[in-house]
């Protein structure tokens, strides 16, 4: 291990049940090694509140660094009433949940039936059943309920889903893996900072291999990104994101952020915005809508400019904008996203130095290059001709107040908040996390179980990176929003995010990734970590 073992350890320390349950193993690492040798027996106080409290919970923990805590918790067992099925449709209402059963039984399938899912985000301000699953067969292998859904498909049934119903967020024993980072910044003498992958906005990488690059003694994935061309830049961060002092990445306005480090204190959780402008010297004024991404294209929405139906958030969805002024640094890489429009390249003085009639030019390694599209580009043509001044500045607000950046300060994109002032709030509504139009998706995305990745801040202010796994029947379930929330709580937290999750979610210490991947490809290339670094 050249990293870990580099430096003195601190002595390692464990807790456990007096009866340990063995989980499903995968090859053991060093790091796993080490925890597996060093156990010891303790009272039933830390308890995750992850099922029935009389579940079996083994904790592992190893000390990093000074100030720097690692533990594993392994907790349940795998019940024998949860099995797999296909979902064949969420529905708003019972009576179209009762066609689907109509329907089914007319092609042959007898054996379905309709769930109705009570839950509903803690801020729906709506009242009754979010909705109703239409779903068919029970079985002991995912391979046949794979079948069965094959057999729907051929029928011409769509939108199916093999689930496991120990994900369904209803009562289950887990089993659940639980990675947990503590950092006490006061005994921390390194960093804890965001990376972006390759060092750049354009591309992906695991983290891993940003682990790797950077030396970190431990990481996590951090926010959520656009994965595919299709929904912008691949790479771009899907929200705010900020590191030494530089905005790299305009805010999916009115969600919450993780703000690492301020003028102000350590680390915080703020609902944020943001508002930048451009500037002529003729005192024209345009806003501009984005920052290092492909015009156009608004991943998770929550944009700026007037455009009425996307300047709310709406998750895993992309808004589109024909007139966009996007700012480029060299940050996003060497060019611009290329297409029609125009482009104008400002100097560090902040004179247009050079104009281009269609996109996709060099980004200078000092100043910026002025994207427009649609009537943005008639505003460029209009007022940033070749020696005139163009002046962009940008504002942040958390949560009302303006937050100064400086060379200290990170922000990082998220949502929904999962604790504030040490109480649960799950504002999963107001960050876009609920699609009026299509309740299923909360329902999968908020109610259901999914690997998650969180962060949290404790009383003392100790910062708290945690990962749960999931997906993966018989290692671990995953966990909902709100299991989430009193995870967080249980650890100590006050205030707490979910970040990034589903095949995201990943946890590295020293040269080991101590999470399971949930993709069946492996280990996802993300858009940005967070790392302890020296």
């Amino acid at each position: 291990m050249k990293k870990l073992w580099k430096k003195p350890i601190l002595p390692i320390a464990s807790i456990s049940l007096a009866s340990v349950m063995f989980v499903n193993a995968i090859p053991e690492t060093p790091v796993q090694a080490k925890l597996n040798v060093h156990s010891q027996v303790q009272t039933k106080n830390h308890l995750l509140p992850l099922g029935t409290p009389n579940l079996q919970e083994k904790r592992t923990s190893m000390n990093l660094a000074p100030g720097v805590k690692y533990t594993k918790i392994n907790r349940g067992e795998t019940s024998s009433k949860d099995f797999y099925t296909v979902d064949v449709a969420f529905v708003e209402t019972q009576k179209q949940a009762k066609i689907f059963l109509g329907n089914l039984k007319k092609d042959g399938f007898k054996n379905a039936h309709i769930i109705k899912e009570t839950d509903r985000a803690m801020d729906d301000r709506k009242k009754g059943a979010l909705g109703y699953i239409v779903r068919i067969g029970q079985y002991q292998l995912e391979a046949d309920a794979a079948e069965m859904r094959n057999k729907l498909s051929e029928k011409g049934y769509t939108g199916l889903r093999t689930v496991y119903t120990g994900e369904d967020g209803e009562k289950t024993t887990g089993p659940w893996v639980v990675n947990v980072l503590e950092v006490d910044q006061d005994r921390f003498h390194g960093h804890v900072v965001p990376e972006l992958a390759n060092g750049a906005v354009a591309g992906k990488e695991t983290l891993t291999q940003i682990s790797d690059r950077k030396d970190a003694i431990a990481g996590v994935n951090a926010g959520y990104f656009v994965m595919g061309e299709k929904d912008g830049t691949p790479g771009d961060l899907a929200g705010i994101f900020a590191s030494k002092g530089q905005l790299v990445s305009e805010a999916i306005n009115g969600r919450s952020a993780l703000i690492l480090s301020t003028v102000e204190e350590k680390a915080n959780i703020a609902s944020v915005s943001t508002s930048i402008q451009a500037t002529s010297s003729d005192g024209a004024v345009r806003e501009v809508d984005g920052l290092n991404r492909k015009p156009g294209l608004i991943r998770n929405c929550g944009g700026v400019g007037g455009d009425t139906t996307k300047e709310r958030a709406k998750h895993d969805f992309t808004c589109k904008d024909e007139s966009e002024l996007i700012q480029y640094t060299s940050v996003f890489g060497e060019k611009t996203e290329s297409g029609n429009g125009m482009e104008v390249v400002v100097n560090h003085a902040g004179v247009v130095a050079e104009i281009r009639n269609k996109r996709g030019g060099d980004i200078p390694s000092s100043g910026s290059v002025l994207a427009g599209t649609g009537e943005a580009a008639e505003w460029l043509r209009d007022h940033a001709r070749q020696g005139m001044k163009i002046q962009v500045e940008s504002k942040i607000i958390g949560d009302g107040k303006e937050l100064k950046l400086d060379q200290t300060t990170s922000m990082i994109n998220g949502g929904p908040r999962l604790l504030e002032n040490g109480e649960i709030s799950i504002n999963a509504v107001e960050e876009g996390f609920h699609w009026e139009e299509d309740p299923g998706f909360y329902y999968r995305f908020g109610e259901r179980r999914n690997p998650r990745t969180l962060a949290g801040i404790k009383e003392n202010g100790n910062l708290l990176f945690v990962t749960i796994d999931g997906r993966a029947p018989g290692w671990s379930v995953g966990a909902n929003f709100e299991e989430s929330a009193k995870v967080m709580k249980s650890l100590g937290a006050v205030d707490a995010i979910n970040l990034d999750g589903g095949g995201s979610t990943t946890m590295t210490v020293g040269d080991d990734r101590v999470t399971r991947p949930s993709d069946a490809a492996g280990e996802r290339p993300i858009a940005d970590g967070i790392l302890l670094v020296e």
